[in-house]
This record gives structure tokens, C-alpha cells and sequence, in this order.
């Protein structure tokens, strides 16, 4: 097992298992794999990108994309989009992934990390059961148009 930072090079990988990840139920997203290649570099794009990969066996098993943002209590980590090869999950990868960004979030010297999930998707409960804590007056709004 090693965690290592993203580099250009990753990012087709990255894309390949971000679309496996996010084709199957519940979210039965239909990525093509150029839109999520543009998605991925969209994020590795920001001045303050941070990001890993994990690789299992020479296999790359999943992926964490972040980023450093400036908040009124001190640095943050954002955590744009964190997923795991379907075939993996529930082996514990991505609880590795959390536990190596917080041990950089602790180098770094920054002061929490923030991400956003589904509340009806099974990453809620993944992201409750480490110890993430739901903030409940915060509401997103969408408006489809």
C-alpha cells in the first residue's frame, strides 16, 4: 500500500476509477472519461491543490483531491472529491485516505478539514463513523436550469 501526491501523469487513472466509482448505484452517474479528466485537472488547477493517490498491489485504488482554503479560524482542507475503485471499497482505503490527510492537514498546521457529501448516500455514514461531524443549520442550494 502507498500514498503518493497526484502528479499530471495520474489523472486519466484517476478519471478511469472516478468513473467506475461513480457508475454504480446509488449514484449510477454516466462520466465520459474525457468530461471526467477535465473534472479532475479543473481541481489539480487551483493554486492551492493538495492530492494523493493510493495504490494497492500496483493498482490505483483510489484518490483524494483537496485543497488549502483561507477561513476566519485558520487554514483549512477542502476536500473536493475522494473516491475508491468499486471493487475496493469497504476494505478500509478510504479511511486510509482520510487518516493520511489529516496527518497532513496536522503538518500543514491547518485547522480542520471540510468536505461535502449526500446526507442519503452511503458516504454520509463512511464520513460520520471517522468522526466527521454534520453541520446541521448549513444547507446547500441547487437550481437546475
Amino acid at each position: 500500500m502507498t500514498i503518493e501526491p497526484i502528479t499530471r501523469h495520474d489523472i486519466e487513472s484517476c478519471a478511469e476509477v472516478l468513473k467506475k466509482a461513480y457508475s454504480q448505484a446509488p449514484w449510477n452517474y454516466h462520466w465520459k472519461l474525457e468530461d471526467a479528466v477535465s473534472y479532475l485537472s479543473e481541481y489539480m488547477s487551483q493554486a492551492q491543490f493538495t492530492g494523493f493517490v493510493l495504490y494497492h498491489e500496483q493498482e490505483l485504488a483510489g484518490a483524494v483531491f483537496a485543497h488549502i482554503k483561507t477561513w476566519w479560524t485558520g487554514n483549512q482542507l477542502y476536500i473536493d472529491e475522494l473516491f475508491i475503485a468499486p471493487h475496493l471499497q469497504k476494505k478500509g482505503f478510504g479511511r486510509m485516505l482520510i487518516e493520511y490527510m489529516e496527518k497532513y492537514a496536522l503538518e500543514q498546521k491547518l485547522t480542520n478539514i471540510t468536505l461535502m457529501t449526500h446526507k442519503f448516500m452511503p458516504a454520509m455514514k463512511f464520513y460520520e463513523d471517522i468522526n466527521f461531524i454534520h453541520v446541521q443549520p448549513l444547507v446547500i442550494l441547487f437550481k437546475p436550469i
